[in-house]
């Protein structure tokens, strides 16, 4: 089967690797789309981050690079190992796409699995990948989705549960006043869960078609330019002079970050969701004077089941978010270059392995 496999930084290549097995309480999926994050794009210009590079295997899955990636996947149960008896052929699933020791308890009333030693993702640390044709999961990180969720849609989830576990991560609830800084797909997911819990949004973001696709969405309430307003005064005059309550920050870059630390009431929660590349700064005294509560959040933690749910239901529409679909072969010359060079011109790629789910022709 085909796959996209990372070697090191700037070298992803599509080779044909052999179909996995199903094993012993394993789940084989025959992959829809998998989506291009933000993660894989500073995988291939800064990593190896979650990689493990060659010679340095991951301790709990044993693999280092080269190895396959991409872990925001949607597909199609093809069969099931021996023990799996609440899954059958057929099934539309995502997988919630963690690499954890077996002795962590992973259990419901978890709320630290993710924090485990050598945590890792699937599709980052090995044990397969979305980016590839089939893949083989153990099935306690399997999700069975509605088969009225369209595949494409599915393949969103993953990243609706960063934006799930990010609001939570930051303690607030409906009525407090949201900014977050960046309009790409974790920072529109992330404002979508916040609108369907009651938050009242507003999101800065220099693309103009981020800035459509925040509006005509509805998940904010506001959508600031920050190349032509200042984002500060403008939260201030919506806020009474008080600032925001919380703040989310999904850019990885340093003056959305700043940006927050003004826009922020005293005492309010400042919740940094992207992935640094490089070093960043805060600004001591703001963060001292202010009493601002900064938090990191990584991924999530039992957060599918609620997330699904919000698509399921219909509270969460996931298909004006998707703008691009393309096959493996256009993965590092389409989506990536698009997503690393002319980013204000889409939000979320998604990837059909197989070819299955584009036009003819294409």
């Amino acid at each position: 089967m085909r796959a996209a496999r990372y070697y090191d930084r700037n070298d992803v290549r599509i080779e044909d690797v052999p179909a996995p097995e199903v094993t012993d309480g394993s789940v084989a999926i025959d992959v829809a789309w998998c989506g291009i994050c933000g993660t894989d794009l500073h995988e291939y210009v800064d990593g190896p981050i979650f990689v493990p590079p060659c010679g340095h295997p991951n301790p709990v899955s044993g693999e280092a690079a080269p190895l396959t990636i991409g872990h925001e996947m949607s597909g199609v149960v093809a069969a099931v190992g021996a023990g799996v008896d609440d899954l059958q052929v057929g099934d539309h699933v995502v997988v919630e796409p963690y690499i954890i020791a077996d002795d962590v308890d992973t259990g419901p009333a978890s709320t630290d699995y993710h924090l485990s030693p050598n945590m890792n993702f699937i599709g980052l640390g090995g044990r397969g990948g979305g980016l590839s044709e089939r893949i083989v999961v153990q099935r306690r990180w399997v999700h069975r989705v509605s088969k009225d969720v369209p595949l494409d849609q599915a393949a969103l989830i993953e990243p609706l549960a960063v934006g799930y576990h990010a609001l939570q991560r930051s303690g607030a609830g409906a009525g407090a006043f949201a900014l977050i800084t960046g309009a790409g797909p974790i920072g529109l997911l992330t404002a979508a869960v916040c609108k369907a819990k009651g938050l009242t949004v507003a999101i800065s973001e220099p693309s103009s078609l981020r800035r459509s696709r925040a509006a005509e969405t509805g998940v904010a309430d506001h959508v600031f330019d920050p190349t032509q307003v200042d984002v500060v005064e403008a939260v201030r005059g919506l806020t009474g002079g008080r600032g925001a309550d919380v703040g989310f920050e999904c850019t990885s870059v340093q003056p959305a970050l700043d940006t927050l630390f003004d826009a922020l009431r005293p005492q309010a929660v400042l919740v940094v969701v992207s992935i640094w590349g490089h070093p960043g700064s805060v600004d001591m005294q703001k963060l001292v004077l202010k009493e601002i509560d900064m938090r990191g959040t990584i991924a999530y933690v039992n957060n599918h089941a609620e997330t699904i749910a919000l698509v399921e239901n219909g509270t969460v529409d996931l298909a004006p978010f998707i703008t691009g679909r393309i096959g493996l072969d256009e993965l590092v010359t389409v989506g990536y270059d698009t997503l690393l060079h002319h980013n204000e011109t889409a939000v979320k790629i998604l990837v059909s392995p197989s070819g299955a789910g584009l036009p003819a022709g294409v």
